[in-house]
C-alpha cells in the first residue's frame, strides 16, 4: 500500500549518470504476529517452525528444544492446526493477513499522500525486512514500526523489534526510526474498546451476564522474570470495568488468559475452565471478547468462537456470544490513526 505521490528525486545538480535516489518521505509499518500461507500442514509446519524458534517466544535453551520442536511437535501438531486455520480461512486468506492488509489500506486513506503505510507479519509473509526495503525505496527517510500488539510482551513487541534491528545491522543506508509504544491503558484506546464492543452488547439477541475478557496467555514464569504483559491485560481489563461500570451496570466482567501450550503454569485463570466454570455456576448468557488482539484471527474466530461456545454451552450455558476486535470498525481506526499521528508529531503536520 502506497501512497500515490511520487517520491522526491535527488537535486538536479547531480551528474546526469548518477541513479536516481528516491528521498523525502515518511512512512508507517503495521506489524502483526503471523500465519501461514494456507490452511494445510506443511504450510503451517512452515510457519510454526520459524514461530516456535524464535528464542523470545520459547525461552529453552536451543539445544533442548530443537529435538522437541523438529521431532515432536513439527511431526504432530501442523494437521490439527491446519484443520483449525482451515474453518476461518476465506478467500482473501487467513483472517489476520487479510484484516491487517485491510487496516493498512484504511489508514493510508486516513492519513493522506503524504504518508506511505506499508504492513508486515513478524513470521512468514509479508516479511518485515522486505517491506522496510520498499518503505526505503519509496523514499522514506522517516519511519515507524507499529507493532500492533497493545500489550507489551517480550513474545510479541520485543520480537518485533528484533526483526527490526536484525534488518538494521544488514543495511547500510538507513532511515530515522520511531516505534509505537504499547497502547494498554491508553485513553483512546480504551474508548474505542469500550464504545465498540458496547454497539455489538446492544446488537445482540440476548442481555449479557458476564463479558469475559479473553487475552492470549503466557507461560506465567515470564511475569516473574519481569515481563508487564500480565499487568497490562489487567489494567486494560479494570479500565474497561470502570466504564462498563457506569454503562452498563448490570453486566460482570471476568478476566482469563487463553492458547496454554505445554505442560509449564500458565498465566490463569484459563479461558475454557472459565467459560465451563461460569455455566456451571449459573451463568447462562456470556459475551466473550478479546482485547488484546488488534484483528480477530484463529485464536478469535476458532478457539473462542467455536470450541469457546461449544464449552459454554455443553457446561450449561444457553445463550453465547463471541465479540469482534476492533479490526476496521470505525472506533478502531480512529483509534489505529490518533495513536500513528501522535507518534508522527513533529514528521507530519498536526
Amino acid at each position: 500500500m502506497t501512497a500515490a505521490a511520487a517520491p522526491h528525486a535527488c537535486p538536479a545538480h547531480l551528474p546526469a549518470d548518477h541513479p536516481p535516489v528516491a528521498t523525502g518521505r515518511i512512512g508507517v509499518l503495521l506489524v502483526n504476529l503471523g500465519t501461514p500461507d494456507a490452511p494445510d500442514p506443511a504450510s503451517v509446519r512452515r510457519y510454526l517452525g520459524e514461530f516456535l524458534s524464535d528464542k523470545r517466544v520459547v525461552e529453552i535453551p536451543a539445544l533442548l528444544w530443537q529435538p522437541i520442536l523438529r521431532g515432536i511437535i513439527l511431526r504432530t501438531r501442523p494437521k490439527k492446526s491446519a484443520h483449525a486455520y482451515a474453518q476461518v480461512w476465506s478467500d482473501e486468506g487467513s483472517p489476520l493477513a487479510a484484516i491487517t492488509a485491510q487496516q493498512a489500506r484504511a489508514l493510508q486513506a486516513r492519513l493522506g499522500e503524504g504518508v506511505v503505510v506499508r504492513h508486515a507479519m513478524r513470521y512468514q509473509q509479508p516479511a518485515m525486512a522486505a517491506e522496510l526495503d520498499a518503505l526505503l525505496a519509496a523514499g522514506c527517510e522517516r519511519i515507524l514500526v507499529a507493532p500492533l500488539y497493545p500489550h507489551y510482551s517480550g513474545a510479541t513487541t520485543a520480537s518485533a523489534l528484533d526483526a527490526v534491528a536484525d534488518w538494521i545491522k544488514a543495511r547500510r543506508r538507513l532511515p530515522a526510526l520511531r516505534t509505537l509504544p504499547p497502547y494498554h491503558d491508553d485513553p483512546v484506546a480504551i474508548t474505542a474498546l469500550h464504545d465498540d464492543l458496547s454497539a455489538q452488547i446492544a446488537a445482540l439477541a440476548f442481555v449479557p451476564e458476564v463479558l469475559l475478557l479473553s487475552y492470549h496467555g503466557m507461560p506465567e514464569r515470564t511475569l516473574h522474570l519481569g515481563d508487564p504483559y500480565h499487568c497490562h491485560c489487567r489494567k486494560t481489563s479494570r479500565l474497561l470495568g470502570e466504564r462498563f461500570a457506569q454503562s452498563h451496570p448490570g453486566l460482570r466482567l471476568v478476566t482469563s488468559f487463553q492458547s496454554r501450550f505445554g505442560r509449564a503454569k500458565w498465566l490463569e485463570p484459563a479461558t475454557d475452565a472459565t467459560l465451563v466454570a461460569e455455566a456451571r455456576g449459573g451463568v447462562r448468557r456470556l459475551a466473550i471478547a478479546a482485547p488484546g488482539f488488534s484483528a480477530d484471527c484463529l485464536e478469535t474466530l476458532e478457539e473462542l468462537a467455536l470450541r469457546g461456545r461449544d464449552d459454554f454451552l455443553a457446561a450449561g450455558g444457553t445463550d453465547f456470544a463471541a465479540l469482534s476486535c476492533l479490526n476496521t470498525s470505525p472506533a478502531g481506526m480512529a483509534m489505529l490513526e490518533a495513536l500513528v499521528r501522535r507518534e508522527l508529531a513533529g514528521w507530519i503536520p498536526a
